[in-house]
């Protein structure tokens, strides 16, 4: 909006041409969006109390997890609200890509929430599985081949790290697999966020690595020497990655531990269908992977978790996802937290070096 309507100002006023630049409406997206959180934060906590929005325990869960019941959940609205009104004002609204990110993240974040609500009236039964999978897998399809109808010709390639060539042309084949891409990470997320300030810490890691990757990708100068591909309009990415670092940094004031409040599946869908989403746009689909190693280890330990058990009647961990398995062998809480968000960060360092070895 502010680009819009104040960047035409500057043939009255040079002080206007800062409008321009992505890297300042980056910077103050993020502000917005953290100021946001950080006002409303206070209210929105007081009002899910009142809607005794609180959340239940697994009951095969760890047994220090017993004192969180009844912590609030639902918290994701507060970062969709930071996110979005911080989106409205700070990023390109003519971007194509704005309208894709913000359709996404509302679309997954309405799903979260109608499976959030569900659970506290019925006490733990959300929607249906089918039904959830359904709406992402609709929400993700819809971006998707609006993406593949205006592609250009790198949109179906598929990149791996640290080869500077496509390795494969998915033609067709591109829709059902970002579709995948994006329902996975989407869930990759929920299934993370399971501690205080886990999921929402490892998401402004890999939030703020797609925000660099963002800059560069949508930069020709930039691209070309690094020898990634070229993504026209990619920049404006940037400002949104960064408006979810913020709305994330001032959700993580409220749910660090001990938490005053989860986001519940309305925060942690929204948030991993649009990182899902980002990674598909700048041509990294396989790189988000390594970035969000963590949330990439917490689904693998699920599978793992169920075709063992399947196969042999034994469970390979204690519990999943894995961050479970740690808290059963002794750890506490805050210590696997905290090496997780370790973990993470190298992840996401080994993944923006791979922007140059190739």
């Amino acid at each position: 909006m502010f680009l819009k309507f104040l960047f035409p100002l500057v043939r009255y006023w040079s002080f206007f041409n800062i409008f321009q630049y992505i890297t300042f409406r980056a910077a103050y997206a993020t502000i917005t969006a953290l100021l946001i959180s950080f006002l409303f934060g206070p209210w929105v906590i007081a009002r899910l109390r009142a809607l005794k929005s609180g959340w239940s325990v697994r009951e095969d869960g760890p047994d220090s997890h017993k004192a969180k019941t009844g912590t609030p959940t639902m918290g994701g609205v507060l970062i969709l609200l930071s996110i979005v009104c911080s989106i409205l004002l700070w990023q390109d609204l003519s971007s194509i890509y704005t309208w894709m990110l913000l359709f996404a993240a509302v679309g997954f974040g309405a799903i979260g929430f109608a499976d959030d609500i569900l659970k506290i009236s019925r006490r733990k039964k959300g929607i249906s599985a089918g039904v959830k999978f359904g709406g992402q897998i609709l929400i993700s399809a819809i971006v998707v081949v609006l993406l593949y109808v205006q592609r250009t010709g790198e949109t179906t390639l598929l990149y791996i790290p640290f080869f500077k060539k496509a390795v494969l042309d998915l033609s067709w084949l591109y829709v059902p697999f970002a579709v995948v891409l994006m329902v996975g990470y989407s869930n990759a997320v929920n299934l993370t966020d399971g501690l205080d300030g886990l999921a929402i810490g490892l998401v402004i890691m890999v939030a703020l690595a797609l925000a660099v990757i963002a800059y560069v990708t949508g930069r020709a100068d930039y691209a070309q020497y690094l020898q990634i591909p070229f993504v026209k309009g990619g920049g404006e990415i940037a400002v949104f990655c960064l408006a979810v670092v913020g709305a994330s940094v001032g959700f993580l004031w409220f749910n660090a531990h001990p938490a005053e409040i989860w986001m519940g599946d309305a925060g942690s869908l929204s948030l991993g269908g649009v990182l899902g989403l980002v990674a598909l746009i700048l041509k990294k689909e396989i790189l988000i992977l390594v970035l969000g190693g963590v949330f990439s280890l917490e689904t693998l330990s699920v599978i793992i978790q169920v075709a063992s058990f399947k196969l042999t009647g034994k469970r390979a961990f204690k519990m999943a996802p894995l961050h479970h398995h740690f808290e059963l062998s002794g750890w506490k809480e805050s210590k696997v937290v905290t090496r997780f968000w370790i973990l993470g960060g190298l992840f996401a360092i080994l993944g923006l070096s791979t922007l140059k070895i190739q």
